[in-house]
């Protein structure tokens, strides 16, 4: 009974600091292979865009042009990078971070990036928001592919940004977040399974 106890209050985004020293290797290991992937996913975004841009701006593009790229930037900047990235995504994924680390099944330490991201084990609005959200990505890339230049790049521009905005608060929030060994956001586990234990 204390025993369960001690772990309801460390599943709990409320409760004070958390002993992440005391976790094994290999819970250490899936929390780091985790914030790998889930960085590298950006970074790779990120690497594959940026030629799309430049490709843009090599193109020659009017005055009016260049307006619409940088009201499309700081548009991004702030639905994607700030309310998307910094409000929403990457206090969540650092949050399943950290309830990885505490509470580790070999299953999600295998799967740890997409574990983090929220595509399995979690609640039923997480499940829907991410695979929906995912859906909606791809279908933006395949149609934003069919683009002639400079519009491509001009759309693009502002992904990048919002995915570097993204990239930085995400690795700042699973820093902060396992350094500290504290939930700054729920780990949005499903409920049935004990809520935040999951």
């Amino acid at each position: 009974m204390i025993a369960a106890s001690m772990d309801e209050r460390r599943a709990d985004p409320s409760s004070g600091s958390e002993l992440p020293a005391q976790r094994p290797a290999w819970a250490w290991l899936a929390a780091g292979w985790a914030v790998i992937g889930v960085a590298g996913v950006l970074l790779f975004a990120i690497v594959r865009l940026s030629p799309q841009v430049l490709a843009a701006v090599d193109y020659g593009m009017s005055p009016w042009q260049w307006g619409l790229l940088f009201a499309n930037v700081l548009f991004m900047a702030w639905s994607e990078g700030y309310r998307g990235f910094q409000c929403r995504f990457s206090p969540r994924v650092a949050a399943r971070t950290l309830h990885l680390l505490l509470h580790p099944t070999w299953l999600r330490a295998l799967l740890a990036p997409i574990f983090c991201i929220g595509y399995f084990h979690a609640r039923k609005a997480g499940l829907l928001a991410v695979w929906l959200g995912t859906a909606a990505i791809v279908l933006a890339v395949l149609l934003v592919q069919l683009l002639p230049q400079p519009w491509r790049g001009i759309l693009d521009a502002g992904v990048v940004v919002g995915l570097g905005w993204g990239l930085l608060t995400f690795l700042r929030m699973a820093w902060l977040t396992l350094r500290e060994g504290r939930y700054r956001h729920s780990p949005g586990m499903p409920e049935a399974a004990g809520g935040a234990l999951g």
